[in-house]
């Protein structure tokens, strides 16, 4: 329940600190760090609408997305406390949980009859593919280390004592924020302020959505981020007390929060043909991690 509360705060600021971030890089004073979250309450208060060519798929999209974050979030810990759910292979159950809401949403937007949103869709599930044997084998390499299988079992038994577990998590985390950039289509992979439609690849795919369904997508965006951060956070928690890592976990989400905003400050968006090879990029790094995994529990040959 504790790591429900933090991430649900933590998602009510994140997004409007990497937008205050760019905007002050680019010596602007830009919106309010709770702008976003008044937008989205201001999709709330209005109905949506449906084209005559969209199907019942279309209308539940949204809500089934926004439900699959919902119960992914329930999945993390925070420390030494267990999330909602909890079980033997969680991880696995998290990743996929994720995968069903964004299978909704790749086939709501084709759903539209819109060859724009199609392609979008088309893009996200390739990014999407590229993205999940990094998850899996950081996981399943951190699993192997700790010898559990559950989220809180794993960052409970992950003990940050030799400069080689310090340098995976390192990695780890890395891995995560990247992951974490594909799955909210953030810059490089993405541009969530462009609308040249042959380059768009989220945005495109929600051109249809509107009001409440709007805003549960973009809901759902701000809970992954906090999600992804909470991960991250847990990895460098192992066994501190509450008073003072709830602390901590604001002080790293900030600091997520503020890289984000710095890379998409700073960094051009990639070309379109170079987002699969950069995914791709992050499982090596993951076959790194599990090298080391492999290196400290002395099962490498």
């Amino acid at each position: 329940m504790l790591s429900l509360i933090l991430i649900v705060l933590t998602a009510t600021f994140f997004t409007g600190i990497i937008i205050r971030t760019k905007s002050i890089a680019s010596g602007r004073k830009g919106p309010g760090i709770f702008q976003p979250v008044k937008d989205v309450i201001r999709l709330f208060k209005k109905g949506s609408v449906y084209s005559e060519t969209s199907s019942f798929v279309f209308r539940i999209a949204p809500t089934i997305y926004f439900s699959s974050v919902f119960v992914a979030m329930l999945v993390v810990p925070f420390g030494q406390s267990k999330g909602i759910i909890s079980f033997n292979g969680d991880f696995i159950f998290f990743a996929y949980v994720l995968g069903l809401g964004k299978f909704f949403s790749i086939i709501g937007a084709m759903d539209t009859g819109n060859s724009f949103e199609g392609m979008g869709a088309s893009r996200e599930a390739l990014y999407s593919m590229f993205a999940e044997p990094a998850f899996f084998i950081l996981m399943g390499s951190l699993a192997l280390l700790t010898g559990f299988t559950s989220f809180q079992e794993i960052f409970s038994a992950l003990h940050l004592g030799s400069p080689i577990s310090y340098a995976l998590a390192v990695l780890a985390a890395f891995v995560f924020l990247m992951i974490a950039m594909i799955e909210n289509s953030r810059m490089p992979i993405d541009d969530p302020k462009t609308h040249l439609e042959l380059t768009m690849v989220h945005e495109v795919m929600i051109l249809d959505n509107s009001g409440f369904d709007l805003g549960l997508i973009l809901t759902a965006g701000f809970l992954k981020f906090a999600i992804y951060g909470t991960i991250i956070f847990n990895l460098f928690n192992g066994t501190i007390a509450y008073e003072y890592a709830i602390p901590m976990f604001f002080a790293v989400q900030l600091f997520l929060a503020f890289t984000v905003g710095m890379i998409e400050s700073f960094m051009a968006r990639f070309r379109l043909n170079q987002n699969a090879q950069f995914i791709v990029v992050l499982s090596s790094v993951s076959l790194l991690i599990f090298f080391g995994a492999l290196l400290i529990s002395g099962k490498f040959i």
